[in-house]
């Protein structure tokens, strides 16, 4: 007699902030040659990254490689008068009060944004499989527009897609990790996903992977339920890395890192996948379809 076994769902499992420090991008690629990561979202302005590109050789080809548009707290790949006068972006605080009071200069925004998208192509000699931000800057007002604008002038439907990070808020309530956090990064997302949905942009139904990287935090709970309340086809975001002297002084996440690197490449989280009966895919394509918020 057979034994009926459920079928595997997708999750795209995304390491952000590649490219940040020589340690973290080790890391995530350590993760994908395992076989533990199916995509990574790629920082192009620090002057370690086209050495750190070059370095992912075939992994291109197993894991979706993505540009993770940075707007905040380092220093802008071009002049930015207005939002980085002494050459350094503003911490997100500002950066969100900017965008929400229409103080963002667009056509500034737009031309960083260029830029970014532009070091990425010419260091991999190909488009970015997907867009995102970091700390979820491509969510905000005149941010989430000039993303809107480069799938009209530049960027492949078919083949690109871009991060949503919406999340319905009783999804989240179960999920139980983070949640004020989570619920705001979920408001901020919602518009998003509508433009996206009616320019026929694909996108992930299902975001999850929001922490506040406290120190208490228990990782194998937290990742449980990440994979407990998901999407149709959702993508989990994570920040594995070691640990460097370039790290320690470009972001304060440090401990956090080496601990979810260290969870990512062991048996249980091996476990957990198969207890949800899950697999780590590749970004959507265009036939699965559009998630709409509720």
């Amino acid at each position: 007699m057979s034994t009926y076994q459920p079928l595997q769902k997708p999750v795209i499992l995304c390491a952000d902030d590649y490219g940040i420090a020589p340690g973290v991008s080790r890391g995530i690629r350590a993760l994908a040659a395992a076989g533990r990561l199916s995509a990574t979202s790629c920082m192009t302005l620090f002057p370690e990254w086209h050495a750190e590109a070059g370095r992912l050789g075939e992994l291109l080809d197993r894991i979706d490689v993505g540009l993770h548009l940075t707007l905040t707290d380092h220093a802008p790949l071009g002049a930015m008068p207005k939002l980085a006068p002494g050459g350094r972006l503003p911490p997100l605080g500002r950066l969100i009060r900017l965008a929400h009071f229409g103080q963002l200069d667009r056509i500034e925004i737009a031309d960083e944004i260029a830029r970014q998208l532009d070091a990425f192509e010419s260091a991999l000699g190909r488009p970015p499989a997907f867009l995102d931000g970091h700390q979820h800057v491509h969510l905000l007002p005149v941010i989430r527009n000039s993303l809107l604008a480069l799938f009209e002038q530049r960027l492949d439907k078919r083949t690109t897609w871009l991060r949503s990070c919406f999340e319905p808020a009783a999804t989240i309530l179960r999920r139980r990790c983070d949640v004020a956090r989570a619920l705001v990064i979920a408001h901020l997302g919602r518009p998003l996903l509508y433009r996206t949905a009616k320019a026929g942009i694909t996108t992930n139904a299902g975001f999850s992977g929001v922490t506040s990287f406290r120190p208490s935090r228990a990782v194998d709970g937290d990742f449980a339920a990440y994979l407990a309340h998901t999407g149709r086809r959702p993508l989990l975001m994570c920040h594995p890395g070691e640990v460097d002297d370039v790290l320690a002084a470009r972001d304060p996440v440090l401990a956090p890192r080496e601990a979810e690197l260290a969870y990512l490449a062991s048996d249980r989280f091996a476990e957990r996948l198969d207890q949800h009966h899950m697999v780590l895919a590749r970004g959507p394509h265009p036939n699965d379809g559009h998630a709409t918020p509720s």
